[in-house]
């Protein structure tokens, strides 16, 4: 390859020929213009000529060098050499200690040893040219066998310079990266939980729905008038239900009323039973409330209850008077609006000052309110004696402690043997809820209306059986079993047990009436209604009596067709 800046290139053409002469401090290649043969032979490299400094390194004794030439044509007039602008920097150690304190220049071609041994001065070399920023030869162009060039990173202006913040922008976007991912996530757990609180609030709301359907308590579903709080879901509510029995010891009689807590709808009742309520015995025979109370005890009433109501009574509480009168002196007296005056029973003379005078709350001490619940005024029915008793109850509820242990204390001091399966704890804790009801204004008292037969009516069935109690009315209805209610007037007791065997095989309910005070000659067979002269004719041919007999008239409250048997019944015929 040719280069322009060959040693010998233009020589042909007639100009100067350049020559390599060395290189820079870059490691670029320096040329100059060979004056003649000599001069190029002679010619020296200058590795630390520097423009523009005019000193020559490599002068020897004190010969003048020539100003600088930067063609290096050597026509220069002799000049006295010039100290450089800067203090020289002799890289090699060319200044050595000399005489006179002065260091001799280096010579490293041996110049002056020549100089010495021939006594000729050596050729002053003439300075190179110096191109500033001259490029250097492309790559294909340099010597192969010349040393490497050194690069160096300034020379690179074009090289971008690796970005020492790349680590923290890439970080920046990770980070920028994982917060959206933690937003998202946020977001989808956000989501996870509305849905499962929407799920739950569903399940919730389906749940009380349900709750309240069963209940009964959905607004539209009642069929009953608001004073019984009752609706079509009755028979499916939580109610505890205990029978109280108060004995008169002194006047004899019994009166009968059921406390129902109704814990589903929190309101409390008490039933009023009235003694002439027909009830099946286990025997199948019918009876009476009244009769079942004196005659089967606490077990079988309660039972047959049971059966005629379709209730489940946990317990009875037989209550004498003589306990109820403690009971209200135990509680504090009891106030109640009282309907009639009720007269002293220790009074020694009539006209005087009643016990109990009629009027709007009246304080009732524990003989008051015996006296109260007891009393049945002359031509009064036994239901009127019934709703005092209920009033006294309630008044009682209003006056107990509603604590549960304190209430079992009253019960406990009163004394009195608790029958089973009911216990003192068991009453006491029973009387102290149904006192926080009657005290909130969630007590009432209720007649169950009851036909003159003695059987349920269905108004009874609607507002208290199925209502009230959440039960059925099992009574006889008019296509059941004729009973018959026999009162024996022959004078011999055991026709009555003799009379109810052939009632009984010939179909019919008996219903023991009694015995009379006196005989009478002849007997009776009495019906109330004309639809009943046909049975009343059937039981007098079952019992022998004569068609005569048959007659129409006032019966029993708790029998179809009354019989009164007299001296002319013969139990054999």
């Amino acid at each position: 390859m040719n280069d322009r800046y060959d040693a010998g290139y233009g020589a042909d053409g007639g100009g100067a020929p350049y020559e390599l002469v060395g290189y820079d401090e870059y490691g670029r290649p320096v040329y100059r213009q060979a004056t003649d043969q000599q001069g190029r032979q002679a010619q020296q490299y200058d590795g630390y000529q520097q423009q523009g400094y005019g000193y020559d390194p490599y002068q020897t004794g004190g010969h003048q060098q020539p100003s600088y030439d930067p063609y290096g044509t050597g026509t220069g007039a002799p000049q006295q050499p010039q100290a450089p602008s800067y203090d020289s920097y002799d890289p090699y150690g060319t200044q050595q200690g000399g005489q006179g304190g002065q260091g001799a220049p280096y010579d490293p071609y041996g110049q002056t040893a020549q100089s010495a041994h021939t006594g000729q001065q050596p050729r002053v070399t003439e300075q190179t040219a110096h191109i500033p920023q001259q490029p250097g030869p492309a790559d294909d162009e340099q010597d192969p066998d010349g040393p490497a060039p050194e690069y160096r990173t300034e020379q690179f202006a074009f090289v971008e310079e690796p970005d020492g913040d790349s680590e923290d922008v890439i970080d920046w976007m990770k980070f920028t990266e994982n917060r959206t991912e933690r937003r998202e996530e946020a977001k989808r757990r956000a989501r996870s939980r509305i849905i499962a609180l929407v799920v739950v609030f569903a399940l919730v709301a389906a749940g009380g729905v349900g709750y309240l359907w069963y209940a009964g308590k959905l607004p539209g579903l009642s069929d009953s008038g608001s004073g019984t709080g009752t609706t079509t879901a009755a028979g499916a509510q939580k109610r505890d239900v205990i029978v109280v029995h108060l004995h008169d010891t002194t006047n004899g009689g019994t009166a009968t009323a059921l406390l129902v807590d109704n814990t589903t709808t929190e309101q409390g009742t008490t039933v009023l039973l009235p003694n002439s309520l027909t009830l099946t015995a286990d025997d199948g025979t019918t009876t009476t409330l009244a009769k079942s109370v004196e005659d089967d005890g606490s077990e079988g009433t309660r039972t047959a209850l049971d059966t005629v109501l379709g209730t489940d009574i946990e317990g009875t509480w037989r209550l004498d008077t003589p306990f109820l009168l403690t009971l209200v002196d135990l509680v504090g007296n009891i106030e109640i609006d009282t309907d009639t005056d009720v007269p002293d029973p220790d009074a020694e003379k009539k006209g005087e000052a009643p016990l109990v005078k009629k009027g709007k709350d009246q304080t009732l001490s524990g003989k008051m309110a015996v006296a109260y619940a007891t009393h049945r005024g002359s031509g009064e029915a036994q239901n009127a004696q019934l709703e005092r008793f209920g009033q006294v109850l309630h008044g009682v509820l209003r006056k107990m402690t509603s604590d549960p242990d304190a209430a079992t204390t009253t019960i406990q001091t009163l004394g009195q043997i608790i029958e089973p399966p009911l216990t003192d704890k068991d009453l006491g804790s029973f009387l102290a809820r149904l006192s926080d009801r009657a005290k909130g204004g969630d007590h009432k008292s209720a007649l169950l209306p009851v036909q003159d037969d003695g059987t349920l009516t269905a108004e009874a069935s609607d507002s208290v059986v199925k209502d009230v109690l959440g039960g059925t009315a099992k009574s006889p209805d008019k296509d059941a079993a004729v009973s018959v209610s026999v009162r024996n007037a022959t004078g011999t007791k055991d026709n009555t047990e003799k009379a109810r065997v052939v009632l009984l095989n010939g179909g019919f309910t008996f219903r023991d009436a009694g015995t009379a005070g006196a005989a009478e000659t002849t007997s009776k067979v009495v019906y109330a209604d004309a639809a009943e002269k046909e049975n009343a004719t059937e039981v007098a041919k079952t019992l022998g009596l004569p068609a005569g007999s048959v007659t129409k008239g006032e019966v029993s409250a708790n029998a179809r067709v009354s019989v009164v048997l007299g001296q002319d019944y013969d139990p054999g015929s």
